[in-house]
């Protein structure tokens, strides 16, 4: 009996030495990831400066250099782009006013269907920016922390009670109620209202948003993981994705350095495949293992009782990837702008009138 257990120890341990002379190819996907994401900031910051200058042309009453309303701040209006969404579902007509921030919505949902949240972990500039800041903190303190385990799971309860109480308030909305919200005052210029909150933001504002950044220095992720509702909703959506990260075991070493890359802090090294809604898809665990084909973004096998090659062929590799986000995010707007549902339609006199007056309009509720 010891010689059959020595036999299959020495077996163990000589496929494992194998195992690990596999040694992974150079992984691209966290440089691609990373253009990726500053592309999409550098987006938002044209987008963002475009509004302005139209902003600032009807506050000077028509003086000045005119430019053409970029579609794209809507993006920036998730509840609109819900508010809208459910218009659509219910009549079936797409809206008139900011179409497209569901549409932007819709592309972020169907990117989360597609391969998990990757939205938070490949475009969203508020998560590249969070992701900056707690890399900053750990060079500057040489570490990030991590929010004691008990209180964790209540914390991140916080970012989903936000999403149900938006959810709830748009839910009880009737059709006609959401048409006259969007295409009143406060609609027609809820964009607006956005930028001023920035730049009239008040003593308070900063200390939140100061608190915020060094919260987001000290803990990974701090305002994604806990208090973003819209996170919540692409999470919760991503739970449909047949993509996930998948592990597997017998190629794995069990060094844990999935484990520690993962900015998440899910338990890649114990599990075949990773549900978990709080997973971005940002592939850091796999550019972290160091076994060839140990851990991959990947579709299920189509059968359970496949060799290993054949689930290693259903791999989504990071180039793949991007094209496939590529694909949603320009496709849906090519389709917004050819049916013609892309841009707001407002009159120019009615922006003249209530640009300049957007601090005196109030909410309608």
């Amino acid at each position: 009996m010891n010689t059959q257990v020595a036999d299959t120890v020495v077996a163990g341990q000589q496929r494992r030495k194998k195992t690990v002379v596999r040694r992974a190819a150079p992984d691209e996907s966290q440089r691609l990831r990373r253009i990726v994401q500053w592309v999409f900031v550098a987006l938002n910051v044209w987008i963002g400066a475009q509004f302005l200058l139209w902003v600032r042309f009807f506050e000077r009453g028509g003086q000045g250099w005119q430019v053409s309303r970029p579609a794209g701040v809507e993006g920036w209006l998730p509840i609109a782009g819900l508010m809208n969404l459910k218009y659509f579902v219910l009549t079936g007509r797409a809206p008139t006013m900011h179409p497209a921030a569901m549409f932007l919505l819709v592309a972020f949902l169907a990117m989360s269907v597609v391969l998990k949240k990757s939205f938070c972990g490949w475009l969203c500039p508020v998560g590249t920016a969070s992701e900056t800041l707690w890399k900053l903190g750990r060079k500057v303190f040489g570490r990030n922390w991590q929010v004691p385990r008990w209180l964790d799971p209540e914390l991140r309860g916080l970012k989903y009670l936000l999403l149900l109480f938006f959810v709830s308030v748009i839910a009880w909305m009737p059709a006609e109620a959401l048409r006259d919200f969007m295409i009143g005052p406060y609609g027609t210029i809820a964009d607006v209202k956005m930028l001023n909150f920035f730049r009239d933001i008040g003593w308070v504002g900063i200390a939140v948003i100061g608190w915020l950044v060094l919260l987001s220095m000290f803990v990974q992720n701090f305002w994604c993981r806990y208090l973003c509702p819209y996170g919540a909703l692409m999470g919760l959506v991503s739970l449909l994705s047949p993509v996930k990260i998948r592990r597997d075991a017998e190629a794995c070493i069990d060094c844990g350095k999935c484990r520690q890359a993962c900015p998440s802090h899910l338990k890649v090294d114990q599990l075949v495949q990773i549900r978990s809604a709080e997973c971005t898809s940002c592939m850091a665990c796999v550019a972290s293992c160091p076994v060839e084909n140990a851990l991959q973004l990947a579709l299920p096998p189509r059968k359970a009782a496949e060799p290993a090659d054949r689930w290693r062929a259903r791999v989504i590799r990071p180039r793949a990837a991007v094209a496939v986000l590529a694909v949603i995010f320009f496709g849906l707007i090519l389709f917004a702008r050819m049916s013609g549902h892309w841009q707001t339609r407002v009159p120019q006199h009615v922006y003249m009138l209530l640009v300049p007056n957007a601090n005196e309009v109030s909410h309608p509720m």
